[in-house]
Parts: structure tokens; sequence; C-alpha cells
């Protein structure tokens, strides 16, 4: 007797796991379904228990789909009064890790919670692998926070050019001007001045991956790529915590996977970061930029490195790489599809 179960149909679309929306993949009841027990009981969709626990699924679905491009892109975002820079391993920016990158310079220099609205895209990095896009962010926020507690003393120190740039138009104020700031050259800034000169991270961060590149050049020639990572002799105490860590990280990969498939089956589309619009080699980069000619604050790039630059978008989440009419790209055509299917999965969740 043939059997009355059908082969599952593979996908035919496929979808940037950086770009999925989990508001509107949540809008389909078949992820968190109405009739889920929580707290022991089966509760009204709009008691406080419900709303409790979808939001608990709303941050757990998030963190899975994060798993799936986790260390292969770097999106940074710069501030737009203060030009701080802060770096983010998703997308959109999270508060707790954008307010742990500021540092306090003074009254006024942290704010107290996350504005969306007063950060801009700033560029994007993308690696061909998650060690090196690891490592990369860490030595930018590394750079970064030494700047800015250890600053060089020619980086705060009051400079003819620097009194050039801030002297009033007026003759008659920019003769009271020079009186009064002159004996100031080759001291100190003031603590305010101070502030703003180690706030404005535009410039530097732009160096910084330049920099970070370049030493991560001579360590991929040195075998970084096809070593694994050493350790010495390990005590029976150490193996145990060992054993016991590879374990939970193998349960969260599961639950993470099992999140993963749940909203591929809700948006019936394959979920990744494996496409052609992302570096496929793992020694190639990428680099995203909202302004190309950003790209001259370095002295000099990688060879390796690919340039490209961002598309706008509305709102303030990074957009993808942008493309002319015309071009012959095969991610071109992918990023058609893919806006032409978000439209119309949100139509069809929206309906349903």
């Amino acid at each position: 007797m043939a059997s009355s179960t059908q082969p599952q149909k593979a996908f035919s679309k496929i979808f940037d796991a950086t770009r999925v929306s989990i508001k509107s993949v949540l809008r389909d009841r078949a992820v968190i379904p109405r009739d889920t027990i929580v707290q022991g009981q089966l509760r009204h969709p709009n008691s406080n228990a419900f709303k409790e626990h979808r939001f608990r699924e709303t941050v757990r679905f998030q963190k899975a789909l994060n798993s799936v491009s986790h260390g292969r892109h770097i999106f940074a975002y710069q501030h737009l009064r203060t030009k701080q820079v802060v770096y983010s391993l998703t997308r959109h920016l999270e508060e707790n890790n954008v307010l742990r990158q500021l540092v306090y310079h003074g009254k006024k220099t942290v704010p107290a919670e996350l504005r969306p609205d007063m950060w801009a895209p700033h560029y994007s990095v993308h690696f061909g692998d998650a060690r090196l896009g690891l490592r990369a962010y860490r030595l930018l926020r590394e750079f970064s926070m030494q700047r800015q507690l250890a600053p060089p003393p020619e980086l705060i120190t009051v400079t003819e050019e620097y009194l050039a740039a801030r002297r009033p138009r007026e003759p008659v104020e920019a003769e009271e001007y020079d009186k009064k700031n002159r004996k100031r050259i080759g001291q100190f800034m003031h603590k305010r001045e101070r502030a703003k000169v180690l706030m404005n991270q535009k410039a530097t961060s732009i160096a910084d991956v330049a920099a970070v590149l370049s030493i991560q050049d001579e360590e991929i020639k040195n075998g970084l790529l096809e070593k694994e990572y050493e350790r010495g002799y390990l005590g029976p105490a150490a193996r145990r915590r060992r054993r016991e860590a590879r374990l939970r990280e193998q349960k969260i990969a599961e639950a993470h996977a099992a999140r993963v498939a749940t909203m591929e089956k809700s948006l019936e589309a394959h979920i990744t970061d494996q496409i052609d619009r992302y570096p496929q080699q793992p020694d190639q980069i990428k680099i995203l930029w909202q302004d190309v000619h950003d790209a001259n604050y370095a002295e000099s790039w990688p060879d390796r490195v690919e340039h490209g630059e961002l598309a706008a978008r509305r709102g303030f989440i990074m957009g993808p790489e942008k493309f002319r009419r015309g071009s012959t790209n095969v991610a071109a055509k992918a990023e058609a599809e893919f806006q032409a299917e978000q439209k119309r999965s949100r139509g069809l969740l929206m309906s349903a």
C-alpha cells in the first residue's frame, strides 16, 4: 500500500538571515500558536501571561536568527551629532551592546537610552570566515577603547590648526579670540574640547579597520585558518568542564536550529547568509560604504578587500549592497526577488 505522506517540497526562496524581520514572522499564528500552554494552562492571547511569553519567544527567535550569521558580518553606525562609532554583529542596534561601547567623557556624553534616530549607517564589513570576523570585532572595540581611555598626547593638544578651525570670521571677534587662546598652544585641551575630539571616531574607525585587516593578512600567512586551537595539558576537572561546556553549546545550537526551521516553515523559504552578495572564500572580505569617499581616510587597503556601496533605506537599519540598473551581478537579481517575496509574505501574514 502506497504511503499517504508526500515528500516535503524543497524551498525555492532564499532569505538573507541578517535581514529577516522577526515581527513579520511572528505575525503568523503557526510560529507561536494560541493554544500554547503558558504557566501550566491555556491563556488568552490578550492576557499578560501570554504577552510575556510572546515577548520572551521573540527574544529567543531573534537569538536563533542571529546565530545563523554570527561572526561573519560587522555593522558600524555613527552618531549624527557627536560622530561616535559603535560596532554590531547584527544589522539592527541592540541597546545594551551600544551603551557598553560608549565611554564617559563628562556630563551629557553617554545617553541614558538608545535613540535609533540619532544613529546612521557608516559601513559594513563582511567576512568569508566567522573566525576572522569575531577577531576583527574584538580588535576594533579594543582599539576604540584604548584611543579614548589612553589617547596620544598630540591628539588632545591645542595646535595652531585647531585654533584656526574655530576662529570667528568677524575681525574684532577674531582678534579677541587670538588674544585669549594664543597662549594655549602646546597645552592640553579643556575637558569639553577633549571630549568632542575623542568622541569623533568617524575617521579613526576607518583607519582601525584597515589596520585590523592588515594584521589579519599576516596572521593568515602564518596559517591562522589552518591551525586548530591548542592548549596544554588539562587535568580531570578541566576536561570535565570542557565536556560540560560542549554539551551546553550543543543543546543551544539544537534549540536555535529548531526555531530557525520553524521560521523557514512559516516563510516557506530557506534562511541563510551563504548567498552571492557575501564573500564565499575564507580569505575574502567585502566592505560596503554609506559614502565611498570615506575609504580614503585609510592609507592603504589589502588586495583581498572588495569595496561597494550601501543602498539607501528608510528607517534606521543598514541596507544591503547597492546595485545599479542593468547590472549583470547575480546578487542584483537575488535582491529584487528578496524584496518581492518580502512584500508578498508580509501581505499574506497580515491577512492571516
